[in-house]
């Protein structure tokens, strides 16, 4: 695999309660970028949850998405991958990086880099499951007396493995700290399969920079793109050499946010949609005049047209 498959070197982080259709649907509009779904458990999507199925459910949209999954059981990924591919993703990914307690507890995310036989057989069960291409997201390791990266990344190349993301963190910090570029090109170096690399990207200089100095194939962008969904797209054109999009003035946000919240209410429902809308909207107006007041305003609505009338009324004093 190249990474000239994809129609772009530029990634979007998959973030559990973000990346969803709604997302994924600006992003889309805002220009070029690969797009991918929150991460689902492998277990909710062999039952069917509905929930985990509606987040798997990738086939209506007009373009292509890759489906992250988690768990730890080979035979269960197997089953999920043949799923997640007759509802129409693109490629899989697994996730063997994710910190979060819940899922570590579960031997599954990054726990999955303290058992690299367990991480193979999941690999080469999802693989064998389905035509689609499958990549690994992993991270530095567990902690930075475990930074076994670079073993990781030639195991799933060995298990046969399309391609592999490396976050330069360990899953001991988190998101926290600065993420270790140096391990990311390490891993570049001992593999024949793309590399993508991941952690710390907020502009698209960042972007170029990081490919140069680390050689790897494309990047992936996570909490940078949260209230800037123009980054995806600004990155791409910036490592194409093109002409990048004018910086996103305060009517530009204004008019993302109330499509925003539109598609996260056609989505989930109008209580559902609103809830969901005041995460973005704190990012969104980050920085802006009476942000805080503002938040703290629209935490209280529960109804679209009340939601709209205090956007506008905002965006009239900004």
């Amino acid at each position: 695999m190249q990474i000239s498959d994809f129609n772009s070197k530029v990634f979007m982080a998959p973030m559990a309660g973000i990346t969803d259709k709604p997302f994924r649907t600006i992003l889309a509009e805002c220009g070029n970028g690969n797009l991918i779904s929150e991460m689902v458990a492998v277990n909710a999507i062999q039952r069917k949850n509905p929930k985990s199925y509606q987040i798997a459910d990738v086939k209506d949209e007009p373009y292509p998405v890759t489906v992250q999954m988690v768990g730890n059981d080979p035979a269960l990924f197997a089953d999920a991958a043949q799923l997640v591919t007759e509802l129409g993703a693109r490629s899989i990914d697994i996730n063997m990086g994710c910190p979060v307690k819940k899922i570590v507890n579960n031997n599954s995310g990054s726990a999955l880099m303290k058992d690299l036989n367990l991480a193979a057989q999941i690999i080469k069960a999802t693989i064998k499951a389905t035509p689609l291409k499958v990549s690994v997201k992993f991270r530095k390791g567990w902690d930075e007396t475990h930074s076994n990266a670079v073993d990781f990344a030639k195991m799933c190349e060995d298990a046969g493995a399309s391609y592999i993301t490396v976050h330069g963190r360990t899953r001991a910090q988190g998101y926290s700290g600065i993420a270790d570029w140096n391990i990311i090109a390490a891993v570049k170096q001992a593999v024949t399969i793309p590399v993508i690399g991941n952690g710390d990207i907020t502009s698209p200089e960042d972007a170029k920079q990081k490919m140069e100095a680390s050689g790897v194939d494309g990047v992936m962008i996570g909490r940078a793109v949260l209230g800037n969904p123009w980054l995806l797209d600004r990155t791409d054109r910036y490592l194409r050499g093109l002409p990048t999009q004018t910086i996103p003035t305060t009517e530009d946000i204004r008019k993302m946010l109330l499509k925003h919240l539109h598609l996260l209410i056609n989505y989930y429902g109008e209580r559902g949609g609103i809830a969901i809308s005041r995460k973005f909207i704190s990012w969104y107006v980050h920085g802006l005049y009476e942000a805080k007041k503002f938040r703290e305003q629209y935490t209280k609505i529960n109804e679209l047209a009340v939601a709209e009338n205090l956007i506008n009324e905002y965006f009239e004093k900004v």
